[in-house]
């Protein structure tokens, strides 16, 4: 759920960055990052904190616990692994070519250089494996599951061709290949609970959603017929009944994930004419007759959001905020744009634009206390330790080994809280 390569930031642009529960949202720049809650969007943007560092090109927030993982244009190759709260640096590692991507669940820690992949446990930050010889992937394209119990890694099998790779990040091996696309791909998410993994290719027409267990296509969209698209991002609902993608055009697309008769089709095809406003129809391009039954079966947007500003990259997610589901879509300019998803499809309406370009300063910023590169150690100045930090149990003293990473209780407790 990133955005922003460092050129961007470099020019003076955002990385933005939504958590693996959309309870936050981060934002990197040439003067350091805040995190942000979005438990109450549709009023005001809450600012959790705000770093002084410099050039931060990659935020990654563990849901809604106190670590956050951070890398600068400055130290490209080095990984931080901070307590935000404490204003304290838990540890550091060094790789041996530029991070291009982070990921984070309650498990496992995913650092993706340009042609390797290096899983870590969470717990202690120990290397446990190592993907090496991958693909050249000069995006950093991959994701990880936010759920620990399908905790599968996905990158891509191959430069030339949409092959979608599923690796077991728990149990160390290689789950499934999936040949999801004839050209490479440009974005893959998985579902909530890691059991369906959503791609599209560089072509940028159509989205397809897999099953991760075997393999097997459950849907086929049709983002649009614009040729030279360049999809930004895709995300499912947190309740996995959408999925939305964002791309360098000014629309915004949301799909419904569900089985839909020919009788509901043509039940629905009249009231599509706000389609129309969005995207030309796609009848003049259907490819020869024999293909024509596969572009009967690829399913239209259920609805789509107008942006204001076109040829930004975006990104975009589908979450539930009090009771109210909502479409919130961060851009590389530095805005956060709130939508309302009509219950019966249409256009989307905005109900509140957010600018995150100016943030607030704490008044007494907290130092980082710089911790050597190697092994993560534990916090200093009779800080709890890193496993307990993971855990939700800073403050008290840290549970024995043998049970699986709990996640970051008392933080997700207190944000649902809110909710």
């Amino acid at each position: 759920m990133s955005l922003l390569a460092r050129t961007d930031i470099d020019a003076g642009g955002f990385f933005v960055n939504f958590n693996q529960d959309c309870s936050s949202l981060a934002v990197g720049s040439k003067n350091g990052y805040s995190l942000f809650s979005l438990n109450s969007v549709d009023s005001n943007l809450d600012q959790i904190y705000t770093s002084l560092a410099e050039d931060i090109c990659l935020v990654e927030r563990l849901f809604s616990s106190s670590l956050v993982a951070v890398v600068s244009l400055n130290a490209p190759r080095k990984l931080k692994v901070c307590h935000f709260k404490k204003g304290t640096e838990i540890c550091n590692y060094s790789y041996s070519n530029t991070i291009l991507a982070v990921k984070l669940n309650r498990s496992r820690l995913v650092v993706c250089l340009e042609e390797s992949l290096y899983i870590h446990n969470i717990r202690d930050m120990k290397v446990v494996h190592t993907i090496r010889d991958t693909p050249p992937n000069k995006t950093g394209l991959c994701a990880l599951a936010s759920d620990s119990d399908h905790c599968y890694l996905a990158y891509p099998g191959s430069a030339t061709v949409g092959e979608v790779q599923i690796f077991d990040a728990v149990n160390l091996h290689a789950k499934i290949m999936i040949p999801a696309h004839d050209s490479p791909l440009a974005a893959i998410a998985f579902s909530q609970i890691g059991t369906e993994i959503a791609t599209a290719s560089e072509k940028g027409t159509v989205i397809r959603v897999f099953s991760v267990s075997d393999g097997s296509k459950l849907f086929e969209f049709r983002r649009g017929v614009k040729r030279c698209v360049s999809i930004a991002s895709l995300a499912f609902s947190t309740c996995s009944k959408y999925l939305c993608c964002s791309s360098n055009t000014e629309t915004v697309h949301v799909f419904k994930l569900e089985r839909v008769s020919p009788e509901t089709n043509d039940e629905q095809g009249a009231g599509e004419a706000w389609y129309g406003k969005i995207s030309k129809a796609f009848t003049n391009y259907l490819p020869l007759p024999t293909q024509v039954t596969d572009v009967f079966s690829q399913g239209r947007a259920f609805a789509a959001a107008l942006l204001p500003v076109p040829g930004l990259r975006h990104s975009c997610v589908i979450t539930t905020i009090q009771k109210a589901l909502r479409m919130l879509v961060a851009s590389q300019d530095g805005y956060l744009y709130v939508y309302q998803i009509p219950t019966e499809g249409g256009e989307c309406q905005l109900i509140k634009k957010h600018d995150l370009r100016n943030i607030e300063l704490p008044p007494n910023p907290p130092r980082t206390e710089s911790v050597p590169i190697g092994v993560p150690t534990v916090v200093p100045s009779g800080g709890s330790s890193y496993a307990a930090t993971v855990r939700g149990t800073a403050g008290s003293s840290a549970g024995s080994g043998g049970g699986g990473v709990a996640g970051s209780a008392e933080d997700d407790q207190h944000d649902q809280q809110k909710q």
